[in-house]
């Protein structure tokens, strides 16, 4: 992303996807989970009042506790977390406001790049 993604300051909704986008795709497998650059950071600087909502492929009677586990460890702050996903793509479908505010983006960088190219500004105007 070349460009600032300019957000209103009204409280967001966050949706991530976790392996591949996060963490390491598949680390937890052979391993350990493992950050992608700029994601701890990222996570952390999701402001207190929006909502983290984290998405997973992982298999619920695989991995739940470790994920949540590897999360606490880092002090990762999260409101729910799904898992058993299909893998195919992920739709969200969400109306504007009558002011003119676009009310949902799409950022999908290449798997295991990470998010530090990946720039959201709040837009106090907006």
């Amino acid at each position: 992303m070349n460009k600032p993604l300019q957000l209103s300051p009204l409280a967001h909704t966050w949706i991530l996807d976790f392996d591949g986008t996060l963490v390491e795709h598949n680390g937890y497998k052979t391993g350990e989970d493992k950050w992608l650059p700029g994601a701890l950071e990222f996570l952390k600087s999701i402001p207190k009042e929006d909502y983290i909502l984290i998405l997973t492929a992982r298999f619920e009677e695989f991995a739940p506790q470790k994920t949540k586990d590897f999360l606490a460890k880092w002090g990762v702050r999260y409101n729910q977390i799904l898992f058993n996903l299909p893998q195919g793509e992920r739709i969200l479908i969400n109306d504007n406001k009558p002011s003119g505010l676009c009310c949902a983006y799409a950022v999908t960088p290449e798997r295991n790049a990470g998010v530090q190219k990946t720039i959201f500004k709040i837009d106090e105007t907006k």
